[in-house]
């Protein structure tokens, strides 16, 4: 049960202000409250083969979820014997097909489901983008159309053995979030990643994710703080481009009692490898940024695996 709900059995089941965009609100307010969505079952069996569930949140647009969520990707699949997927439900702004070099790509569907869209024999993807007739046009859809979008993506959709499932998310904590989260509570999320930049106008939302977190029960793997000062190429001197008026990340995670698992600094070869749809890994393998990241993947590793040894010893006889 989400926080807030009043309960299958209230009157204001399926109606209070908290049911909205609850994949289960319309059963609800039909009466039939006490059955569950028939999908939180199926998705469940259809997760079997995923073996981590990663989230990548943040109450702010523009902090780079998306890129981090790619790179994040890529940066799992450079094992070749690790096998990744990507699942974009930012519905209304798919920016993965572009990032990940493959807009124009279409699904196709089989006896199994719908199959993902490969970069890499070990890394596929799934996104809205794909089912567009160009990247252009506008997805205009209540929460409803898209709680049902999600629903088909974790359901319907051929993921295969999958060592790690990444989850880009758009802004903020509404329909698409209590969803994800819903639909998944009884498959298991290893934890989200939240990310910010330095500045405060953004860490006020991020605060409202970390409160989202912690009102769902969604385990918080740590912090990253994006856009983290720019080191200058030729003189190697770092600017701050958004000071960090309150502290930034660090402080923030400090007061809250979370983890910072690093900070990216700003890198030019990061936007033109989006735009090109190609790893920055590749394209600047010297750069800080790519120090970075790979430092906070292998975190991020290292905490999917501490959590499934976790489990493994509470099931164990």
């Amino acid at each position: 049960m989400l926080s807030g709900c009043p309960g299958a059995d209230s009157a204001q089941a399926g109606r209070g202000a908290s049911c909205q965009g609850c994949p289960n609100q319309k059963l609800c307010a039909s009466g039939a409250g006490a059955a569950p969505d028939p999908a939180v079952e199926e998705i469940r069996e259809k997760m079997k083969t995923v073996r981590h569930r990663i989230l990548v949140l943040s109450g702010k647009g523009g902090v780079g979820k998306s890129t981090f969520s790619a790179h994040l990707a890529h940066g799992l699949a450079e094992d070749g014997d690790t096998q990744v997927a990507l699942l974009d439900i930012d519905i209304c702004g798919p920016s993965i097909p572009k990032i990940m070099g493959l807009e124009g790509e279409q699904v196709h569907q089989s006896g199994s489901g719908w199959s993902p869209v490969y970069v890499e024999d070990n890394l596929g993807v799934m996104s809205v983008g794909f089912l567009l007739s160009s990247p252009d046009d506008a997805v205009i859809w209540r929460g409803p159309k898209k709680n049902g979008m999600i629903k088909q993506f974790l359901r319907d959709v051929d993921w295969g053995d999958v060592d790690y499932l990444v989850i880009d998310t758009p802004p903020g904590t509404s329909d698409e979030h209590l969803s994800v989260v819903q639909y998944l509570a009884a498959a298991h999320i290893d934890g989200a990643v939240i990310l910010t930049t330095p500045q405060e106008v953004a860490l006020q939302d991020v605060r409202k994710e970390i409160s989202f977190c912690h009102k769902v029960k969604l385990p918080i793997i740590g912090v990253v703080e994006n856009m983290s000062g720019f080191i200058c190429p030729k003189c190697k001197r770092e600017s701050q481009i958004f000071p960090p008026t309150t502290g930034g990340a660090e402080a923030m995670c400090q007061a809250l009692k979370i983890p910072l698992l690093g900070k990216v600094p700003l890198d030019p070869h990061i936007g033109k490898s989006c735009d090109k749809g190609q790893s920055f890994f590749v394209e600047a393998p010297d750069s800080p940024a790519t120090a970075a990241y790979k430092s906070i993947i292998q975190r991020i590793r290292e905490f999917c695996n501490s959590r499934q040894s976790h489990d493994e010893n509470l099931i164990s006889p």
